[in-house]
């Protein structure tokens, strides 16, 4: 059953359910004392039109009125025919995909700064238009049980979203599209992508409350809510998006032809560009000593320039391949999972590509070092680069030289003393207890979730409020700044430092409740 206002629909598979699904309703009438108009009622029925559209075994259709309505419609002569069609249009987006970017041309003529003229490309968007709506595509009915399925896409203007249920062939349920305003249309791409589902949640809430949600992207949307230097606006987005269940995929091959064509209209930039980064090294030998450049350039302009000093004696080889780890090392560090390295030393890109073969000792030993490195990231690139192009970084690796002790500069300066394949000092670690702590790391480094399926679904609805940053699990808020999670023993050492420790002065719960906050801790029971 249906209800929307003061309108009701009664649905059932079959007839003998249908008699009882009546019987039911009426009797929860006449209990409240409500009454129905019997000229307003229709029963009995396979299909019939429901809030202006068209309910049927076969699904959500379209009403035909509307589309021959458009259909028959002129090419519009003024500013108010086209805030007529506008409105025409609005009230079937849910049939059609994308439709901000496809209706932009005339959409445009509404804006007080624009002069109007219907062109050639209004005629042109106008006439497809008509087109696509003499075969609208059906809706289907959303199976309850069944997980839904959404595809996004993000133009320099306007957002767009499909959802799709598999029953068993996928098919449509609803098209959402939303013109970009003003400072939106300035967002960075990840930023419009994260965006276009906050929307489509927000719009569809009953959808996302009732439902499983599979999100398939090229784009890395889980890592990109996850990254402790989110901005403010993606914080919030994640935080609301963390009350559904809500995952994430990779786009699969579809086999039917209808739906291909669907989804191709739903693409975002590759994957490739997403979350690449370049690293540019640059490392020689001398007789004055040997020295490095390297340069990290990321997502939106961010660029990190590094000169590195060795404090000892190394050939030029040698030193390529302490500059290729010391930049591997700084994107590690930054957090880069995607990295193509530029280099212009030719044995060392092809040795790392297994292109040359390794038979220097020393060598070998720098090549097991950059494969322990390289397996720390999803995906390492090494290319060779002529000198010619690497010429930044080589003026990086110059001014290591260069450098006065004590000397300002904006590029990170750093002295290396011993070699990476050195010997290292281990220790045993003894392994943390499990605490409350531990299903959510653990969630977060391999997304591994306990049997408990209540329990599941609790992590995933609060995971966007965690981060890892190395090995600290932190929990972050839209008004506070990240805490440090603690577990049961160092929560108690906290309380006992603040309560009667140094400068303590013994404060009731709620004050010491307080404190801890803003000295930047947090558990679950502290309140």
């Amino acid at each position: 059953m249906e209800v929307y206002v003061d309108d009701m629909v009664i649905k059932s598979v079959k007839l003998e359910h249908h008699l009882m699904h009546l019987k039911e309703v009426f009797g929860q009438a006449r209990r409240h004392g409500m009454r129905f108009n019997p000229e307003k009622c229709t029963f009995g029925v396979v299909g019939s039109k429901f809030l202006g559209f068209m309910l049927s075994e076969r699904g959500i259709e379209a009403n035909p009125d509307k589309c021959q309505a458009i259909i028959e419609m002129a090419s519009p002569r003024n500013v108010k025919e086209v805030q007529r069609l506008a409105g025409r249009i609005a009230s079937l987006s849910r049939f059609r995909p994308i439709m901000a970017d496809k209706s932009r041309p005339f959409i445009n003529l509404l804006k007080k700064s624009q002069k109007f003229a219907w062109n050639d490309e209004c005629e042109a968007a106008f006439t497809q238009y008509k087109n696509m709506l003499t075969a609208p595509p059906v809706l289907t009915k959303p199976h309850p049980e069944k997980e839904m399925i959404i595809y996004l896409a993000v133009s320099n203007n306007a957002i767009s979203s499909v959802l799709l249920q598999e029953i068993p062939e996928p098919a449509p349920v609803y098209f959402i599209s939303r013109t970009l305003q003003g400072p939106e249309s300035r967002y960075q791409l990840m930023e419009k992508v994260v965006f276009a589902l906050v929307h489509t949640a927000r719009r569809l809430r009953y959808y996302f409350q009732s439902h499983r949600m599979v999100v398939r992207t090229d784009c890395p949307m889980s890592k990109i809510l996850r990254k402790p230097e989110l901005a403010c606006r993606l914080v919030a987005w994640a935080i609301e998006l963390s009350q559904f269940d809500i995952h994430f995929e990779s786009r699969r091959l579809l086999k039917a032809q209808v739906l291909v064509d669907l989804v191709n209209e739903f693409t975002t930039q590759p994957q490739a560009s997403w979350d690449m980064w370049n690293l540019y090294v640059d490392g020689s030998s001398n007789q004055s000593g040997s020295e490095a450049g390297i340069i990290l350039e990321g997502l939106n302009t961010v660029t990190i320039e590094q000169s590195i000093r060795f404090g000892f004696k190394a050939s030029n080889n040698q030193a390529k391949y302490e500059t290729l780890l010391a930049g591997l090392k700084l994107a590690r560090d930054v957090g880069v999972k995607r990295v193509t390295c530029w280099s212009d030393s030719k044995i060392v890109a092809e040795q790392v590509n297994g292109t040359y073969q390794v038979k220097d000792s020393v060598m070998l030993q720098y090549y097991q070092e950059f494969k322990n490195i390289e397996a720390e990231f999803d995906e390492v690139c090494v290319r060779y680069t002529l000198r010619t192009m690497n010429e930044q970084a080589d003026k990086l690796a110059k001014l290591a030289s260069q450098r006065k002790p004590g000397q300002l500069q904006s590029v990170i300066h750093q002295e290396i003393l011993k070699p990476s394949i050195a010997k290292k000092e281990c220790m045993d670690i003894e392994n943390m207890p499990h605490n409350w702590t531990t299903p959510i790391i653990q969630y977060l480094t391999n997304n591994s979730l306990p049997n408990n399926p209540d329990s599941a679904k609790k992590i995933r609805m609060h995971i966007a409020k965690y981060l890892l940053l190395g090995k600290d699990l932190y929990r972050r808020g839209i008004s506070t700044p990240m805490l440090k999670c603690l577990n049961d023993n160092q929560a108690n050492y906290v309380m006992r430092e603040i309560h009667e420790g140094i400068c303590g002065t013994h404060s009731g719960g709620r004050t010491m409740a307080a404190k801890i906050l803003r000295a930047g801790y947090y558990w679950p029971i502290l309140s």
